[in-house]
This record gives C-alpha cells, structure tokens and sequence, in this order.
C-alpha cells in the first residue's frame, strides 16, 4: 500500500510503516532505522577504506572522494556525511568580490538493503554555484555563488545551501538554515563572506572583507580528536584595505587571486579581481560498525 507521509513535516520528524522508520531532513524522507532490526549492515566501495574507534567500538570508514557505488553486502544501518559542492567567489574592479558559500552538510543513519549509488558534486568555477553530492536520494546541494561586478548575475550574493557574501553593499545569498548558512553582507568598499555550513559568513566593513563562515567539525565521526577534520566553510570577501580569509582554514582566502576552497571540503572559493577562487568539490563519508 503507498506510503503517506505526513504534510509540511519539520527537521528530524519521523514516520513509521511497518517496521521501517523514516526521517525528515528539510529536503526528504530518507530510511534511518529498520525498528525491528536496528543492527549495523556492512559494504565496500569508496575511494578508501580504513578502519576507525568511535566510542570504544570499531567502525570501518568510507570514504568517497568522487562518485560511485557503495556495494551493501549485508542489509542494515549506515551512518553518513553527505556534502555538496562548495561555491566560486565573485569578482569586483577595485577590490576582491564575496566569497563563494559552502556546499551543504547533510548527516544522519540510514537503513539500506541493496546498493547505493554516490554522488561527489564539483565545486564551482569562480562565480558559479557548486554541484550537489548525494547518496541515493539523500542530498547536499551546493553553494551559492560570491557577489560579482558582472552584470548577469549582479552584485547580491547568491543562495544555495550556504549564500555567497554580497558585493558593495548588496546583502549575502540566503542558505538553506538546515545544512548551510548565509553569506554576509557586503559594506562600504568590501563584500561579505561566505556562509558556511557551521556559522554565516562575516559582513563586511568599511573597506574591510569578511571572513567566511566556519565549517562543521566531523572529527568525532571520523574518530579523530575533536577539531581535526572540518567539511563545508565559506569563502573570505574582499575589502579594498583589507581582505577576507576563508572560514575554518578550508575556505579560499580573498585576494586579488582569490584561493579555491581545499578539495573534498565542499567549501567555497575566496572573492578575487582578476581570478576568483573555485569551490571545493564535495565528500560523502559511510560508517559501519564492525
């Protein structure tokens, strides 16, 4: 019989059919517990694999760096992080455009019983939205892109899962609020950072650029001390005395020669003059205990 779902669910709301239950992401249902058998499944596949303790208990990890198949050889739980595509900052004339907003950081536990297919988004090119990572039909969307003197897409920062910082001195682009944030407003002679998946990007100043915003730390899924591993930070706006850096050492810097967000990060690009910073291409992470 078809499932009915519950009508304008929020975050983290639930639905059971049969022994199955279902979570509300702000995006989609996905399956985060069989309730008659909430055991740990097993799979391969990624582009590494190793073995992690989280809590005491051990847990294999991984790691996908593009897309691909995760192969289920035994059914059940899987914990994730799914991040998107980080965003490109903007340009300006005289001083370095916004920064470049995160790609979105999705994670939970989902129940599969067959094999799921993986998908890594790249990051955008500077002034360019990121591209969206998923695993099956759970998702993280890009980044918005920078605010940017090019008459196609205006001087606002652009939305997308994190907003890109605005240009002098146009508001940042609105993020999503559920795996992302929004990029921070442009000022007199500045632009805001990008917003990152942890905290909005920074408004700018008077000729000053904002920083971008912080990232998630996954460092307690990867089992790392805490503070080691950050996914999903905005990138740093331009200012024409001083100019933004990229949130969570991750996020591209502003300059001249705005920095891309680092690989695999999902962060966005620093705001640049001649060359805007890229975005981050995205991640998804898969757990299991063993």
């Amino acid at each position: 019989m078809p499932l009915s779902f519950p009508d304008a669910p929020s975050v983290n709301d639930t639905y059971t059919a049969g022994d199955i239950e279902y979570t509300w992401n702000g995006t989609t249902w996905y399956i985060s517990n069989r309730v008659a058998d909430a055991r740990y499944g097993a799979a391969t596949g990624g582009d590494s694999s190793s073995t992690i303790t989280v809590g005491g208990e051990s847990y294999t990890l991984l790691t996908f760096t593009s897309s691909g198949t995760l192969t289920v050889t035994a059914a059940g739980l899987f914990d994730f992080i799914v991040v998107g595509g980080g965003a490109g900052g903007g340009d300006w004339d005289t001083f370095p455009g916004g920064g470049g907003g995160a790609g979105g950081y999705v994670t939970g536990t989902a129940y599969l019983d067959a094999n799921a297919t993986i998908t890594v988004g790249a990051g955008g090119a500077g002034r360019a939205h990121g591209n969206g990572s998923g695993l099956n039909n759970i998702a993280g969307s890009g980044g918005g892109a920078g605010g940017d003197l090019n008459s196609n897409l205006g001087y606002y920062g652009k939305g997308g899962a994190s907003g890109g910082g605005g240009n002098d001195p146009r508001p940042g682009g609105i993020g999503d609020g559920i795996s992302g944030n929004n990029g921070g407003n442009g000022g007199s002679n500045s632009a805001g950072g990008g917003g990152g998946a942890g905290a909005a990007g920074s408004n700018g100043g008077t000729s000053v650029g904002g920083n971008g915003g912080a990232g998630n730390d996954a460092s307690a899924f990867r089992g790392e001390t805490a503070g080691t591993t950050y996914y999903a930070a905005g990138g740093g706006g331009g200012g024409i005395s001083t100019n933004g850096s990229g949130g969570s050492s991750i996020g591209g810097n502003a300059g001249t020669t705005g920095t891309a967000g680092a690989v695999n990060t999902g962060s966005g690009g620093g705001g640049g003059i001649s060359t805007n910073g890229a975005g981050g291409s995205g991640i998804v992470l898969v757990r299991f205990k063993n």
